[in-house]
């Protein structure tokens, strides 16, 4: 297909899920336990405006542009510049956003003309055939786009087969094997590895306002978001009045409950998720931090209440691992620069948020964060962002989804340099001469002279060089 048809294919595959947008939202929500609101938001209409992305930008981004040398010595030369697409391309899953992440890299592949091998996790494997389903029935050419499931041996599979590129989001111990793998074969891949991403509270926010951000931020999905707000840091002069803000906000989370049809928070997405993020929370109480657990525990498998930590010290394992639940430190801090200074002292680095009533303070501390994305006066919602790339720096991993940067991670450039006088040799081609040297030393002093003078002394023997035929 051109990519003139690709487009109309993804335009099914848009109102195909736009159709079937409650199934896809309520398999989704059974899968991972999230609420249905969440599903429909952060799954569905992300991968709605994800997919409407790629039909909008692909065309002008696929057309080959098509330029003149900017150097005088190549003045006949006229350039190419296309963009191919790699091949093959695995993606490797998680459950956590089982839909939106495989496939906003499935689209961009897609649209630029690879075909997919998708290996969903095996905690969400019916969310994750849903995007094989839904480009079936949008027209897509049988196995232009295939599902596989299974657990790690699928994805080590499927690793080591004959992909011409990865896209792999999950934890850094699997990243650094997928990477070595892709190595071994010198197949690129792109790696969404996790954060711990910090929000900075300046004294100046608006604390009502960053309470509910954050409390969104961090809780959304039961904490199971690479890019929550895993870490606060507040500036001393307006710490308690926040925490007391955000102690509210977390009061009022609805838990879910064996029959319950409405809730704010559901549970991990296994009885076994509930082990490490309890670990990270002994740990911090022994090292003298205190609790703030003001939601009531709830009776289903892999329920764990959503918990503030507050004087957690400098060091503890809640403030340099990434924590995958309803776990959050906040943590005093004198002024700005410590703020920026704690929230850089982590491994990680995919994205961060930063709280202030004036833009031009927070662009400024946004600038010296090590994030792959900052948001300011907002949080999370980055990386569902289609037109914004996302991907981290550190131990997040490398390369980028969505936007440009996105559609970039899928296609290979390549280049034809044409030359206008096809049957004119070069001035530089043998034989060269005892002639050659000093032209181009006089082509140099033009194209590179400091003064006017100097650039002046290289224009006659510049334009010998050009005629130069023997």
């Amino acid at each position: 297909m051109g990519a003139e048809a690709r487009v109309q294919c993804l335009a099914r595959v848009r109102r195909q899920l736009f159709v079937r947008r409650v199934e896809v939202a309520e398999c989704i929500s059974r899968e991972t336990g999230k609420p249905l609101a969440e599903a429909l938001s952060t799954e569905v209409l992300t991968g709605l405006d994800m997919v409407r992305f790629c039909e909008r930008h692909a065309p002008a981004f696929l057309q080959p542009a098509r330029l003149a040398s900017s150097t005088l010595a190549m003045w006949r030369k006229r350039l190419t510049i296309a963009r191919a697409p790699y091949g093959v391309v695995g993606i490797i899953s998680p459950w956590n956003y089982p839909f939106m992440l495989p496939a906003g890299h499935a689209m961009a592949a897609l649209v630029t003309g690879n075909t997919v091998v998708l290996k969903p996790s095996e905690l969400t494997p019916l969310s994750g055939a849903l995007v094989g389903d839904l480009c079936a029935k949008a027209g897509v050419p049988a196995g232009v786009l295939e599902v596989v499931q299974g657990a790690g041996d699928v994805g080590r599979a499927l690793v080591a087969g004959a992909v011409d590129k990865v896209f792999f989001t999950g934890s850094v111990a699997s990243g650094r094997h997928v990477a070595a793998a892709c190595a071994s074969r010198l197949v690129p891949c792109a790696l969404e590895l996790g954060g711990s991403d910090p929000a900075i509270v300046l004294h100046d926010a608006d604390l009502e306002h960053a309470a509910r951000g954050i409390a969104w931020g961090r809780f959304v999905n039961a904490g199971q978001t690479c890019v929550a707000a895993k870490r606060v840091y507040v500036i001393d002069a307006v710490h308690d009045a926040f925490v007391r803000a955000l102690e509210q906000q977390v009061r009022q989370l609805h838990l879910r409950a064996p029959n319950d049809s409405s809730w704010d928070v559901g549970p991990l997405i296994t009885a076994g998720a509930v082990e490490p993020i309890s670990r990270l929370r002994e740990a911090a109480v022994a090292a003298g931090a205190r609790v703030i657990q003001p939601a009531a525990p709830s009776v289903l498998a892999g329920a764990f209440p959503p918990t503030l930590l507050l004087d957690v010290p400098a060091g503890a394992a809640v403030l340099t691992e990434e924590t995958f639940g309803p776990l959050l430190p906040v943590v005093r801090v004198p002024d700005e620069a410590a703020a920026i200074a704690a929230a850089n002292a982590s491994p990680f680095g995919l994205s961060a948020s930063v709280w202030s009533r004036s833009r031009r303070r927070a662009r400024a501390v946004a600038a010296r964060l090590h994030a792959g994305s900052v948001a300011i006066n907002d949080v999370t919602l980055v990386a569902g962002m289609a037109d914004v790339p996302h991907g981290g720096v550190k131990a997040s991993g490398y390369g980028r989804a969505h936007g440009m940067a996105g559609l970039e991670e899928c296609v290979r450039t390549k280049a034809v340099v044409d030359d206008i006088l096809p049957s004119v040799r070069q001035p530089w081609w043998f034989p060269y001469g005892a002639a050659l040297a000093p032209l181009l030393d006089g082509y140099l002093r033009l194209a590179h002279g400091d003064g006017l003078g100097e650039r002046c002394s290289g224009l006659v023997p510049t334009l010998r060089l050009l005629l130069r035929r023997n």
